[in-house]
């Protein structure tokens, strides 16, 4: 049994307040409407009570959430949303309800909230006490931080050995996208950043794979493709069985240098790069972030 269409207007009130006082900061966003239904097989029908207790649990939402003006309603991500909140209410029995509610980041394509709620009860006092619990949750996970944008350039050779000639050969080229793809994958993974994809971009530097001595051009290179940080990252090689790996991060308004890590001396085989390059961008970016985000706290 689902509930009219006549209460979902109230739906959208779950995640978004009253007119914000400061539009241009408010966050967007938008939500569909939630579905109600009713599987618990009670000879009884409670369309009429489950709308009632409905309404009235949209309303304590819009009070909680909107407080201090912080989100504001909008149709869909091209009219300026920056969260999508979905979700329903399922009734399996007497006294078992369900609420499944997703939140998603529009911009990264990623889910930051996933989850599957139970409150026991179907009356006035326990949808209230779920009311007060879910308002926090989705509260929680709309203040998430967005990720990064993270233009994340191919790693580059700089090969010190005696048996440099100039051109990459083929197994160069394999270990070297090996290594561009892991750290894309970690650092895509860590859930700090959006990486943005460079297929697009040009530039002498980029083709000739010399980002790493271009004073910092890649910057504006990120910043064109819609970036908010570019990460460059090269693999100097010492010998056939030794070398070092380093990365250098930089703001893509500003250029300015924002971390950079360096390996040090390695042993180990050309297809030893990737597991390196992904072990230095861990320690040296995504976990001295998070050190750091603990300090504060």
């Amino acid at each position: 049994m689902h509930l009219s269409r006549s209460i979902l207007p109230a739906l959208l009130l779950f995640v978004l307040p009253c007119a914000p006082a400061a539009a241009e900061a408010a966050i967007g966003v938008a939500m569909d409407d939630f579905s109600y239904t009713d599987t618990s097989a009670e000879p009884a029908n409670q369309t009429a009570a489950h709308e009632r207790r409905l309404s009235a649990f949209m309303a304590a939402l819009r009070r909680d959430i909107g407080e201090g003006g912080r989100y504001r309603l909008v149709a869909s991500a091209q009219d300026g949303a920056a969260f999508k909140v979905i979700g329903g209410i399922q009734k399996t029995s007497t006294l078992v309800q369900w609420a499944k509610i997703a939140v998603i980041d529009v911009g990264a394509k990623k889910l930051v909230m996933d989850k599957l709620y139970t409150f026991r009860g179907d009356n006035d006092e326990s949808w209230e006490r779920a009311e007060i619990f879910v308002s926090r949750e989705v509260m929680a996970a709309l203040a998430t931080p967005a990720p990064v944008a993270l233009a994340v350039f191919d790693f580059e050779l700089e090969d010190m050995t005696a048996a440099s000639v100039g051109a990459l050969a083929a197994s160069d080229v394999s270990n070297l996208a090996d290594v561009t793809g892991g750290v894309r994958d970690v650092l895509g993974q860590s859930g700090r950043y959006r990486i943005v994809d460079v297929g697009g971009a040009g530039g002498e530097a980029v083709k000739a794979r010399a980002l790493r001595d271009c004073g910092g051009c890649e910057a504006a290179i990120a910043k064109q493709l819609g970036a908010d940080q570019s990460l460059i990252g090269v693999v100097r090689r010492v010998s056939r069985t030794e070398y070092t790996l380093g990365f250098q991060l930089r703001d893509a308004g500003t250029g300015a240098v924002l971390a950079r890590g360096d390996s040090g001396l390695r042993l180990g085989a050309d297809y030893s790069w990737k597991r390196g390059a992904v072990r230095l961008v861990s320690d040296r970016l995504i976990e001295s972030q998070q050190a750091a985000e603990g300090a504060r706290k």
